[in-house]
């Protein structure tokens, strides 16, 4: 069986995004292990109480993995958003949305109604999407 162990966002800044993570976002660290010889550094974080997948805090490469223009492109593409989204869910959207904001969380949008939840979305430091979504029941009937 395959099960799903690490998403990863790129980020400008390692010890930017894992102060983030850990101190506003309330998430513990999986694992912080520098590899000197390779100047690599495995950062993984995640939501406490759910130990079976992290998030891998990926630092932005340069050379020689990437030539300077590739990495620019790469970190302007991530400030931008388009890196990818983590979907988070919520119990209480809502109060949710007034802890992570008075931690510090600032938020694209407040707690909106959609057919599928009540969601709201924020970035990261680098610029990564979040979504935060309290998923509400509905019927799959459609007869």
């Amino acid at each position: 069986m395959l099960k799903i162990a690490n998403a990863q966002f790129w980020v400008h800044d390692q010890d930017e995004a894992l102060a983030y993570y850990v101190r506003v976002l309330g998430w513990e660290v999986r694992a912080d292990v520098t590899m000197e010889e390779w100047s690599f550094r495995w950062l993984v974080v995640g939501p406490v109480g759910q130990d079976d997948v992290g998030l891998v805090l990926m630092p932005i490469p340069g050379a020689p993995m990437l030539e300077p223009h590739s990495s620019a492109q790469l970190a302007e593409l991530v400030a931008k958003g388009a890196g990818g989204t983590l979907f988070l869910e919520t119990d209480d959207c809502q109060a949710a949305y007034d802890e992570l904001s008075a931690r510090g969380v600032v938020f694209n949008d407040p707690p909106t109604r959609q057919p599928y939840g009540i969601d709201t979305s924020f970035r990261d430091p680098s610029g990564n999407n979040i979504r935060l979504t309290q998923v509400l029941e509905f019927s799959t009937d459609r007869g």
